[in-house]
């Protein structure tokens, strides 16, 4: 076995590790999702801050009430159309990168009111791109944190350096 080439060249406090994944587990361990809801799936959404559920073992319990601030936008109930396009003015107000978390049954298809709810939009996702999407009617506070995790493992995967395109010749 040969050694490695940076052996012996540091400090025992020097770490080496790609850039990707250093990011990467930063983003995925300091979510700030921002203080939103709309009907009655924001209770659960609450419940999940309380200490039964607390989310803060996540790294995401710092709920912010400006969208400056926050990275996470959790839409929890039914969107009316009135409520649309402050739900987009919200989101593109957002610190980049921006994640969007769909919860229940509402936000996700429109819910009871997809049929006969002439002003409810069917469908969070045909404002905002939504990246995880969490069932139920209203889903169980261990759903959302079901949604968390899964939105922290999609984090993880991301590419933060990309490789320079190649000039035309």
């Amino acid at each position: 076995m040969t050694p490695a080439p940076l052996a012996d060249r540091f400090d025992d406090n020097v770490l080496t590790t790609r850039v990707d994944w250093m990011v990467n587990w930063a983003r995925r361990s300091s979510l700030w999702p921002m203080t939103f809801g709309l009907a009655c799936c924001a209770i659960e959404m609450i419940a999940v801050g309380g200490p039964r559920f607390d989310i803060d073992r996540f790294g995401a319990g710092a709920f912010r009430a400006t969208p400056r601030q926050s990275d996470l936008m959790i839409v929890a109930g039914t969107v009316n159309f009135k409520m649309a396009e402050r739900i987009r003015r919200l989101w593109e107000q957002m610190a980049e990168p921006r994640y969007v978390i769909a919860m229940g049954a509402c936000a996700t298809g429109g819910g009871p009111y997809f049929q006969y709810g002439y002003t409810v939009v069917k469908g969070v996702d045909r404002i905002v791109p939504v990246d995880i999407y969490v069932a139920g009617c209203p889903p169980r506070p261990e759903a959302l944190l079901d949604g968390l995790m899964a939105l922290q493992n999609k984090i993880e995967r991301g590419r933060v350096v990309r490789k320079p395109e190649p000039l035309p010749a």
